[in-house]
C-alpha cells in the first residue's frame, strides 16, 4: 500500500510538472506570437549593414518587432512591389528618387501619416504629397581632380557652365545621361542655362555637342571609372555627388566636389510605406522612426548617409561634412520627376543618337 501511494504521489507530482510546463510553453508561445516581422526593401551592402546594425535595433527593441531586410537594387524592389502589388511581400522600401516617383505613381505606396517629425525633414525630401519622403539626402554637383588643376594653375570650377570651358578641351569625363542618373542630372542642369526645361530639352540637345560635348573625353556608363581616370591623369572635371568624393578622398584619390553658382540637382534615396500591406500601423511607425533625428544621426555616424531631418547634429569627423552638406541644401535643385519619367525613354534614344553616337 505504501508503494502504491507513492506511485499515485509521483504519478499526481508528475502530472502537475507537465501542466505546468504546458503553461510555460503556451505563455512562450504567446510571447513569440507577439513578435511581429517587417519586411524593408533597400539597397545591401554598406546601407544594408548601417541600418541592420545601428539603426533598426532601436526600433525593434521598442516595437518587440524583427526587421528584415530585402536587399537588391531600386529596380529590383520596384519590380518586386509590383509584382505582388495585390499581396505585398514588403511593409516599406528605399527607392532613388526618381524611381519613387513612379511607384508612387504606379499606386505602390500608401501616404505617410500626420506626425511632428514630417516637419522636420527638408520641404525638398518630402515627395508627391507625402506619399515618399527622403531618408537619405544627396546632391549632384561638379568634381574636379585637384592634381591636375594644382599642376595647371586652374581656380577651382564654379559653374555647370565650364564644362564648356576651351581649356578643358579632352579632359572632361560624362556620365551617359542614358544610363547614369549623375549624366542626367548633369545635362538637365545644363539644359535649364540654356534656356529649356523638363519640358524642353532641345535648348540642351541642340548646343550640346558644340559646347560641352567638344570638350568631353569619353561617355562612361556609371562613375566606377573616374577612380582610374582621375589617377591616371585623364578626368579633370566631371558631375558627381559629395558622397562619392568622400568616399575617393579616403581612398587618397585627388579629387574636390564643388557646388555650382546655378545650384545642385536633389538627389536623395526616399522611403515610402507599401500600400495594402498586412502591419500598415507598425510600418508606419517604422517610416516615421527612420525620419527621426536619432536614427538619421546614426545613419550619418555608422553609414556616411547625409539626413533629410534638419534636426541632425554631428560631432567628429562627420560634424564638417554635414556642415558642407547644410550650406549646399540651400541651392539644391529639384527636378520634375514625374516629367522625367514620361519622357526618359524618348530622351535616352535621342541622346545616343545624337551625342554618343
Amino acid at each position: 500500500m505504501k508503494h502504491q501511494s507513492l506511485t499515485v504521489s509521483a504519478l499526481a507530482g508528475a502530472i502537475k510538472c507537465l501542466a505546468g510546463a504546458a503553461v510555460l510553453a503556451a505563455v512562450s508561445t504567446g510571447a513569440m506570437a507577439q513578435t511581429k516581422t517587417l519586411y524593408v526593401g533597400m539597397n545591401g551592402g554598406d546601407m544594408e549593414r548601417a541600418f541592420t546594425q545601428h539603426v533598426f535595433p532601436d526600433f525593434e527593441k521598442a516595437n518587440d518587432v524583427k526587421i528584415v531586410v530585402v536587399p537588391g537594387t531600386s529596380a529590383d524592389i520596384l519590380a518586386k512591389a509590383q509584382a505582388f502589388k495585390d499581396k505585398p511581400q514588403m511593409h516599406v522600401m528605399f527607392l532613388d528618387d526618381g524611381v519613387m516617383v513612379r511607384a508612387a505613381s504606379m499606386g505602390l505606396c500608401q501616404k505617410l501619416g500626420d506626425d511632428p517629425v514630417m516637419k522636420e525633414v527638408y520641404p525638398t525630401a518630402r515627395l508627391n504629397g507625402d506619399m515618399a519622403v527622403g531618408i537619405d539626402m544627396g546632391m549632384t554637383g561638379l568634381a574636379y581632380n585637384t592634381k591636375m588643376f594644382k599642376d595647371n594653375g586652374w581656380a577651382p570650377p564654379t559653374s555647370w557652365m565650364d564644362l564648356a570651358d576651351p581649356k578643358y578641351k579632352g579632359k572632361v569625363v560624362f556620365q551617359s545621361a542614358a544610363s547614369s542618373t549623375f549624366g542626367l542630372h548633369g545635362f538637365l542642369m545644363y539644359n535649364r542655362i540654356k534656356g529649356g526645361d523638363e519640358k524642353n530639352v532641345d535648348p540642351g540637345f541642340k548646343a550640346w555637342s558644340g559646347d560641352v560635348g567638344k570638350n568631353v573625353l569619353e561617355y562612361i556608363t556609371n562613375s566606377a571609372k573616374i577612380a582610374e581616370m582621375v589617377q591616371t591623369g585623364e578626368a579633370a572635371i566631371f558631375p558627381l555627388t559629395p558622397t562619392a568624393v568622400g568616399r575617393l578622398q579616403k581612398r587618397g584619390i585627388p579629387v574636390e566636389y564643388v557646388q555650382p553658382k546655378e545650384g545642385s540637382v536633389i538627389l536623395m534615396v526616399a522611403e515610402c510605406v507599401i500600400a495594402n500591406n498586412s502591419e500598415p500601423e507598425l510600418a508606419q511607425k517604422l517610416a516615421h522612426y527612420l525620419l527621426s533625428a536619432p536614427a538619421q544621426a546614426k545613419a550619418l555616424e555608422f553609414g556616411n548617409h547625409f539626413p533629410s531631418n534638419t534636426n541632425v547634429t554631428a560631432s567628429g569627423e562627420a560634424k564638417p561634412y554635414l556642415d558642407k552638406f547644410q550650406g549646399y541644401m540651400k541651392t539644391a535643385t529639384v527636378l520634375d520627376w514625374d516629367l522625367i519619367n514620361a519622357n526618359r525613354q524618348q530622351w535616352n534614344t535621342r541622346w545616343n543618337r545624337a551625342v554618343e553616337q
